[in-house]
């Protein structure tokens, strides 16, 4: 992820990339290729999201939803797809993924979502994006067109970018929204096997509390300086990208993206937060249904997940992670839903899926994944919902995407038309016929 250090890493990768290549099938690379759209969706259930659910077309034309209604008219080069009987919804956000960070978990060289340092906010996950990772066509088959690939690892381990999954360079993946992330420091024991004395604990905790608060004020006298230069029309010499990068959070030009799971931790966020002018975003918040009213008091949205997930504490309810997201939005949350995964984001649906089973109910678990994350990234005006002028994001269905059974049929991103294959689509194909497959001798 770093954009200073030298390209051994690139090195690396290359070399393993050859190695991969060297052994696998050449069915498994066999994907076709995307195609502009100018495509007419006639006679289709719209669940537009922002509108509720709606009878009537949808017309794609470069690169956007150029029109909604009932009869459209068919201009000329415009394809037309009979949606009767089929539900289109706008594609899927997750709000927190290392797909395009992350292949194959036991090989060092081939995850670059963490980098060296605790104080490194200026490292930008964007340069780290694979456009040719294998998880995004397993991804994106799914219904999610779009996932915020994020760092982790420290304290400031760098800013997160939100990316539509297509194109062939990061650049072309952006969707303009970067956020810098936090790990907010853990304020009581760590699990089981945590031996600390409660003593220690306090200590390390007050160290850790200690250290944040001194980024903080170094981050505000730094933009005092900075505005002071400004206004006088004054440049200064500074090389101090971690400030510079922190910049548009100490001027509320953007939220901090704090993640902060345990009751105590958000407890101590909530805390430490209550006397700065800075916009937060909670991520994670895993036990955010404790607190959930004080979250709403505090009005500060919520990207909360994996859903599909065991409960933290022993004496919890086994359906304690189902059930947060729903009592987060039942106190007045604004909750969107993450993965926090990567070859697993395609299984965003189903975590939404859960939610909305267990509390949240489907508009509410789809909106979740839909236009409130685009909300908190600042993208609501092109992202989210089923609108006349927003990005053509988008997928036709057989039925409600919260359900395994049912099949997708039709996927855009950005206009173009992606193929549904991937890596599992390929392989399934390659051995459901197999040659000479059984036969005997």
């Amino acid at each position: 992820m770093n954009n200073l250090r030298p390209n051994i890493l690139s090195i690396k990768k290359l070399t393993f990339l050859g190695f991969l290549l060297a052994i696998t099938p050449l069915y498994a690379q066999q994907v076709k290729k995307a195609e502009k759209a100018a495509i007419l969706l006639r006679n289709a259930t719209l669940h537009t999201v922002s509108r509720g659910t709606v009878s009537g077309d949808l017309l794609i034309r470069d690169g956007l939803i150029a029109d909604i209604g009932t009869n459209l008219a068919i201009h000329s080069g415009t394809a037309v797809l009979d949606c009767s009987g089929k539900h289109v919804y706008p594609g899927f956000i997750d709000g927190g993924s290392k797909v395009g960070l992350a292949e194959i978990g036991s090989i060092s060289v081939t995850n670059d979502f963490s980098e060296l340092g605790d104080f490194i906010p200026h490292m930008k996950a964007l340069t780290a994006v694979n456009p040719n990772s294998v998880s995004i066509p397993v991804t994106r088959v799914n219904g999610v067109t779009t996932v915020f690939a994020k760092p982790e690892g420290s304290t400031f381990p760098g800013t997160g970018a939100l990316i539509d999954l297509f194109g062939y360079t990061p650049d072309q993946m952006s969707c303009g929204s970067e956020r810098v992330v936090m790990q907010f420091p853990s304020t009581g024991r760590r699990g089981r096997w945590d031996r600390r004395s409660d003593e220690d604990i306090k200590k390390e905790t007050e160290k850790a509390l200690k250290n944040i608060d001194q980024v903080y004020e170094s981050a505000i006298q730094y933009a005092r300086i900075d505005s002071a230069a400004k206004a006088d029309r004054q440049s200064w010499t500074t090389n101090n990208p971690q400030m510079e990068a922190l910049l548009p959070v100490i001027r509320g030009q953007q939220p901090l993206f704090v993640e902060a799971n345990s009751y105590t931790d958000i407890t101590a966020l909530l805390d430490w937060i209550s006397n700065k002018k800075i916009k937060v975003v909670l991520t994670g918040a895993s036990e955010g249904w404790r607190v959930a009213d004080r979250i709403a008091r505090a009005g500060i949205p919520v990207i909360t997940g994996p859903v599909l997930s065991v409960p933290r504490r022993e004496n919890d309810r086994y359906d304690a992670m189902y059930t947060n997201a729903g009592k987060m939005a039942g106190a007045g949350v604004k909750v969107a839903i993450r993965t926090d995964e990567s070859e697993n984001t395609r299984n965003l649906p189903f975590n939404a899926g859960f939610a909305a089973a267990y509390g949240m109910g489907t508009d509410e678990a789809l909106r979740a994944i839909t236009l409130t994350p685009a909300e908190i990234f600042g993208v609501q005006e092109r992202y989210g919902s089923l609108d006349k002028g927003k990005v053509a994001n988008l997928f036709v269905a057989t039925g409600d995407p919260f359900e395994m059974k049912t099949r997708i049929e039709k996927l855009f991103i950005r206009g173009w038309d992606i193929p549904l294959e991937s890596r599992h689509t390929l392989l399934y194909d390659e051995f459901l016929e197999r040659t000479p497959g059984n036969q005997k001798k």
